[in-house]
């Protein structure tokens, strides 16, 4: 899956991330749509990174995994003005 930046750039999640860092990202897809709050959205995070997968214990936030999880905040932002 390729995963476009709001800098242009892209984030090749086959080639860029690795199992454990993917399945953070598949839930947090999840938690952008769904989140409450910005806080609710990096607090989930916190905790899915915290818990790895599986609860295989904490995943280690790569510099791709960081910007994703920035732009998926953008995100959540945005989808939470739009509500108002």
């Amino acid at each position: 899956m390729i995963i476009k930046l709001d800098d242009k750039t892209e984030i090749d999640t086959d080639n860029d991330l690795n199992s454990e860092e993917r399945h953070v990202i598949q839930k947090l897809f999840g938690w952008r749509e769904f989140a409450d709050s910005l806080e609710q959205f990096r607090q989930k995070t916190t905790q899915t990174l915290k818990d790895g997968w599986n609860n295989s214990g904490p995943i280690r936030k790569s510099e791709p995994l960081r910007r994703v999880i920035e732009q998926l905040e953008k995100e959540v932002q945005l989808r939470l003005n739009n509500k108002h």
